[in-house]
């Protein structure tokens, strides 16, 4: 049986100014044509699967039309996608119902109205049981109450989120009795030891999580993670995050994005990961201003996305230079960035920073930094107001 995990597509993502449309829609042709090639029986999609809780109207329309397309897949038995943080609990619920009729599960929020177990049906005989788990929101985890510190919401998140993977896998072994079938989870959350990259932002008060790849592994034949966007395991062969489909910032330029195709032969796991071809570059250039001026003119795609990091004596200079070159050779440069160590009032008057680049919380954060608050209790707890605020309005 061969199984493929997917996660963190963030349909809709607006780059810089830049729409991801192209890109998306040849991942999901080529993720398409993987299906039917590969003869994959069932679809994971493990959360974030749009960027916005709003998503535009093509991001939708790709969305559906993949589905669509899915339907016609004889060889495909089921899809299952779950919500992530950056996912709309009633943008996904609003086609849950209907999406069913073609096999599709969609999981929303897993609170106790949502079945999360759901059995894959073969020949009336049961061929494999997941536990799509989606991104656990504070309301399905914990009871906020007040007087909690950070560290004690993170106790109960992190309790909360074990109990809710115990109480699931104690479900899948009543449904699984004395079968010799694979028990398969999903998840959209932060694991000890896994690596990030500077695109994903906290998702839970306080973002520190003591779950680990071991623990899910031990109760799992394979986890399927989402959130974090570096394909990678996580404490053990079985328990691995996909990754995202396309590199979502700059800081993603190096990495290669994958999909897990992964095989269960009786008892056996096996997992081989599927490089998503690049439909566009994104391009990193550090250095002074002849170093990133002898680099731009080595560039031959023009259909590259390029940051550019000066470090040079004369910056706003340089700036100029560079950006007067990029338009000359038909360059695409998204960003011009003075480094650190530069003067302060330059790295202002060259606005480095947009609001494009940074997250919800990051915004919330360098506006507090502008308060200069002596009162580090009284900020902390600002900012753990502000995320709880952010999930509600995001669930809606």
């Amino acid at each position: 049986m061969k199984i493929l995990h997917t996660s963190d597509w963030h349909l809709g993502q607006n780059f810089m100014g830049k729409s991801r449309e192209g890109e998306h829609k040849a991942f999901l042709s080529w993720l398409l044509e993987v299906i039917k090639d590969k003869k994959i029986r069932i679809l994971l999609v493990s959360g974030d699967i749009f960027d916005t809780g709003t998503p535009p109207n093509y991001a939708l329309e790709l969305y559906y039309n993949f589905l669509k397309q899915l339907s016609a897949v004889k060889t495909l038995k089921t899809t299952i996608i779950t919500a992530g943080n950056h996912d709309s609990v009633s943008t996904l619920k609003a086609s849950k119902q209907l999406l069913e009729t073609f096999n599709v599960h969609v999981v929303v929020n897993g609170d106790e109205d949502e079945n999360i177990i759901i059995p894959i049906k073969e020949d009336e005989g049961t061929i494999a049981i997941v536990c799509a788990v989606p991104f656990l929101r504070d309301n399905v985890i914990r009871q906020s109450l007040a007087g909690e510190t950070v560290s004690d919401k993170e106790k109960l998140a992190n309790n909360g989120i074990k109990a809710f993977y115990e109480t699931a896998h104690t479900k899948a072994l009543e449904l699984k009795q004395d079968k010799n079938i694979p028990l398969i989870a999903m998840g959209h959350l932060t694991t000890v030891g896994s690596r990030t990259s500077e695109s994903e932002r906290d998702i839970y008060i306080g973002g520190t999580l003591d779950i680990g790849g071991d623990y899910l592994g031990s109760l799992f034949d394979y986890v399927a993670l989402g959130h974090l966007h570096i394909n990678q395991t996580v404490g053990c062969e079985h328990v691995r995050y996909s990754g995202s489909p396309i590199p979502l910032s700059f800081s993603e330029s190096k990495n290669t994005q994958k999909v897990n195709l992964v095989t269960f032969n009786e008892s056996k796991v096996e997992v081989e990961e599927l490089a998503v071809p690049l439909t566009r570059k994104l391009i990193v250039i550090k250095g002074n201003s002849e170093t990133i001026k002898k680099e731009l003119k080595n560039i031959e795609d023009k259909n590259s996305w390029i940051e550019v990091h000066i470090k040079d004596d004369n910056p706003m200079y340089a700036n100029t230079e560079i950006r007067e070159l990029a338009s000359k050779l038909e360059l695409i440069l998204l960003a011009v960035k003075i480094d650190k160590s530069e003067k302060q009032l330059q790295a202002k008057e060259l606005k480095a920073i947009s609001l494009d680049e940074l997250s919800i919380d990051e915004v919330f954060q360098k506006r507090l930094e502008q308060e200069e608050l002596e009162d580090k209790v009284l900020e902390v707890e600002l900012v753990t107001n502000f995320k709880q605020i952010v999930s509600k309005v995001q669930s809606q």
